[in-house]
């Protein structure tokens, strides 16, 4: 396992500088800087601007300045919003983005696991083509469309739920269920799709001549190999619950790392997106890695490097 892990680990180092450089190239070479606005600032004003942030320098010297910092953690300082730090901006907004997207995944799997799992031990019955339907219209309707039809609903229609904000538990309600709808599809699909053929398997035909209950059948002998493809699923989904909740915080004001992202790359913020994208990039390579050491665990085949 202590193999697996760093093998993991050295593989994950030239990937994120690989990311960290081709981020810090494209933002570069963007037209329009993070300076540039409708009035015009003096040249002598701007070169100061341009001076203090190291702007000034050639481009290998900035890249080699910028690793220098961010080897010591530090992500510098963000061009649009004077006096706080990417650190800041992230801290602040990182714990939002992970709240949302990690309690929508939660609750795709709640639901998206036991159904997978009798739709197929019913298979082609009534529980099979209702989660059949559902998984089309979770993957069919993008995240944008539901959202306003769930504030519609919800918030505009009923008054049941805030539409928008960060506040208690109520304001969670929305925004987790909307961006849960696509990974309950997909987390019910795979499901069944691995728990088919697990009960294909000779050991559960064997469960079944005994005359074992279907729950001990599901969830005693098929539950664990059953689940591999999910586990394997799980772990980029994770980040993708995260990155895809900018819409989910664009559309209910939410101020997770979402939103900054976005400002900074209309703003030109360089730093700011250079900061995301390195979170970004950490939250995949310490996603996969748990993903393969859940896999690990629960298959030790798959324990060699």
């Amino acid at each position: 396992m202590r193999q697996l892990v760093m093998g993991r680990l050295a593989a994950a180092i030239p990937t994120l500088l690989a990311i960290i450089t081709l981020a810090f190239v494209l933002l570069r070479l963007a037209p329009g800087g993070p300076f540039d606005t409708d009035k015009e600032i003096p040249k002598e004003v701007l070169a100061n601007i341009t001076s203090a942030y190291h702007l000034d320098e050639p481009l290998p010297v900035q890249y080699l300045r910028y690793l220098g910092r961010l080897a010591h953690g530090d992500l510098g300082p963000s061009f649009q919003h004077p006096g706080t730090s990417v650190n800041d901006l992230i801290a602040r907004g990182l714990p939002v983005s992970l709240t949302i997207g990690g309690l929508a995944l939660l609750l795709a799997c709640v639901i998206g696991i036991p159904l997978g799992a009798f739709a197929a031990w019913r298979r082609g019955g009534v529980v099979d083509r209702a989660a059949g339907l559902l998984s089309l219209l979770g993957i069919s309707v993008p995240v944008y469309v539901a959202a306003p039809l769930l504030i519609l609903l919800f918030a505009v229609t009923l008054q049941w739920l805030p539409g928008g904000g960060w506040g208690g538990p109520r304001y969670l309600v929305l925004p987790v269920l909307a961006l849960s709808l696509p990974y309950i599809a997909y987390v019910t699909r795979i499901t069944r799709g691995g728990f088919i053929d697990t009960l294909e398997q000779p050991y559960i035909r064997t469960a079944r001549a005994k005359g074992l209950p279907p729950r001990r059948i599901l969830f005693g002998h098929a539950l664990k190999p059953s689940l591999m493809p999910l586990v394997a699923f799980l772990g980029p989904a994770f980040v993708g619950a995260i990155t895809g909740s900018i819409v989910i915080e664009t559309t209910f004001g939410l101020p997770g790392i979402g939103r900054f992202f976005v400002e900074g790359a209309f703003n030109r913020d360089y730093t700011l997106v250079l900061g995301v994208t390195i979170v970004y990039g950490v939250l995949i390579v310490l996603a996969n890695l748990l993903s393969d050491i859940a896999q690990a665990l629960m298959d030790p085949r798959l324990r060699q490097p």
